[in-house]
């Protein structure tokens, strides 16, 4: 039978090498960068395939769907199948759906590839908890946070070279490019990733049920999934949003235009590593203020003044900066506090985690597109600032009631 927060025995002191560490945050990177080439992208793929302006939100949100799917159906499966063999699979999946998303002819045929292509970007997934357990608890922290880094520079320079590489011949040309990296991804994991046999044994429908059980049972997966759905939301919102508008009658900015106020959000990944050193110092309750705090006010400076202006595009960068280092932190903050939890529920707690905030991030991009479309920035920006507003007010109304009574509980 599965437990659920007392850990399994092991026989040895876990380790891993810094070769291990740059292998998986490198191949997180390329696999995750795969969800968000097409942000930057969405005007030209859009006119390209006689997609509506209104529903152009949908090429990135059927993406975030199919990451979605694959975080509830294929990532809780790194609790049962040898985990190399099971990255290489959706390494492979993923070079399949990008290769046939290049050369897409129809609407219909280019979302029904961006699902597959986020479905097989769930590899991420399994890596990033195979770090957790080859890391010492001690340093459990800095390894996520340092594998993480590595998925979020991946996120955050795909939007820019996307742009650059559209800009010097199409969109077309990003996805095959994409699609031999995953081939040559492929190729060097099936030499040099470790393997890892999980002891669980059960089969996969009583896998699929032990997950909502684990959430039941769960609280601080709970209240980790809430917070980050709230600044997932926003940024992708805010994501998926600010492309229309630079190209749009405010600032009429080429696609290397975009790519150069793309490359601001990059910095954000060192929320990564600095989020896993100060929770594994034991400060996960006022880096998580900090990190909703920070998406919050990437928000409010963007409505500072009227777009347009060159001071409102130095704010509207800082915003980006703000969001993305937010954002990341709080999601390495979050993996920290599960991944404490039993070794053997590792796969699951991560899937159920991901899957909840990346629901929010598919849905944040759709109204986002729409909010845009119907009201603007002003809109839209409003619409994003919501969420976080509402992770620090639980944040803060958890603090104060743990001020109020002597009970002790993780924030």
């Amino acid at each position: 039978m599965d437990r659920l927060s007392k850990p399994s025995s092991v026989a040895r002191e876990p380790k891993i090498s810094a070769a291990t560490m740059l292998l998986l945050a490198a191949a997180c990177g390329l696999l995750a960068a795969n969800i968000y080439y097409a942000q930057p992208l969405i005007k030209p793929i859009a006119e390209s395939l006689g997609l509506a302006a209104q529903a152009s939100g949908l090429i990135v949100t059927i993406t975030q769907i199919g990451y979605g799917l694959g975080l509830m159906f294929v990532a809780p499966l790194g609790d049962l199948i040898e985990n190399r063999r099971l990255v290489i699979a959706c390494v492979a999946f993923s070079a399949l759906a990008l290769a046939f998303a290049s050369v897409a002819t129809s609407a219909s045929a280019f979302l029904v590839c961006s699902g597959a292509i986020g479905l097989g970007a769930v590899g991420v997934q399994i890596l990033v908890p195979l770090g957790a357990h080859l890391a010492p608890d001690a340093i459990r922290g800095r390894v996520v946070g340092a594998v993480m880094s590595g998925l979020l520079i991946g996120i955050m320079l795909a939007r820019p070279v996307a742009s650059f590489i559209a800009s010097q011949a199409s969109w077309r040309a990003v996805f095959a490019v994409s699609a031999a990296l995953m081939v040559t991804l492929g190729l060097v994991l099936s030499r040099t990733l470790p393997v890892r046999k999980p002891v669980a044994r059960m089969s996969y429908g009583a896998l699929m049920a032990s997950l909502a059980r684990l959430a039941a049972a769960t609280p601080i997966l709970r209240l980790r999934a809430f917070y980050q759905t709230c600044l997932f939301f926003a940024f992708s919102l805010f994501w998926t949003t600010t492309p229309l508008l630079l190209a749009g009658p405010d600032y009429r900015l080429t696609q290397r235009g975009i790519a150069l106020f793309a490359l601001a959000g990059v910095s954000g990944a060192v929320g990564a590593p600095v989020a896993g050193r100060l929770a594994d110092r034991g400060y996960t309750g006022s880096a998580t203020a900090g990190a909703i705090s920070l998406v919050a006010l990437g928000f409010l400076a963007t409505m500072a003044i009227p777009q347009g202006s060159t001071l409102a595009l130095a704010l509207l960068v800082a915003a980006a900066i703000a969001v993305d280092f937010g954002v990341q932190a709080n999601v390495v903050l979050g993996m920290r506090a599960l991944f404490a939890l039993a070794p053997e529920t590792r796969g699951r707690l991560n899937g159920v985690y991901i899957a909840t905030f990346f629901a929010a991030g598919a849905l944040g991009s759709a109204v986002g597109a729409w909010a845009f479309a119907r009201g603007g920035w002003p809109l839209a920006s409003r619409i994003g600032l919501a969420p976080p507003l509402i992770a620090l007010a639980r944040f803060v109304f958890r603090v104060s009631m743990r001020r109020g009574s002597c009970v002790s509980f993780s924030p």
